[in-house]
């Protein structure tokens, strides 16, 4: 059964090199460390690759990220896969959990993750299931 939490955290972001593509081309390449607050009371490392292009409000970003703290009291860790776009402006972002790669109590965990920005403030929304492992 699909359980949900939500809650606020804090985002601390950092440039790292830029990653080369060929032909002169560089993605961004940023690291940011976060601070989930509620349901989820954890922390996270995210590595981050974006490009934009020549097309005003249109870019992309994927990202891996490792949670690491407790879910409703259940303690581990777990990744994430974060695929963003924007086409001309209109945003699309899926942050799902990786497969099979929660451990301690969060062994069987699945789910997607959305991210909310109001007023500077970010906010998460995790729908999860926590299939029993053997």
């Amino acid at each position: 059964m699909a359980q949900q939490v939500k809650g606020e955290f804090e985002v601390k972001r950092t440039p790292e090199g830029g990653c080369d593509l060929g032909d002169g081309v560089v993605a961004g390449h940023f690291r940011f460390d976060k601070r989930f607050h509620g349901a989820l009371d954890a922390t996270a490392v995210v590595h981050m690759l974006a490009v934009g292009t020549e097309v005003e409000g249109s870019a992309a970003y994927v990202a891996v990220e490792r949670i690491s703290g407790a879910l409703e009291g259940r303690v581990g860790a777990f990744l994430t896969q974060h695929n963003g776009t924007l086409d001309r402006g209109s945003p699309t972002l899926t942050v799902s959990v990786v497969p099979d790669s929660g451990t301690g109590e969060l062994k069987g965990l699945s789910g997607r993750m959305t991210i909310d920005i109001r007023d500077g403030a970010h906010f998460y929304s995790f729908d999860y299931e926590l299939q029993r492992q053997e």
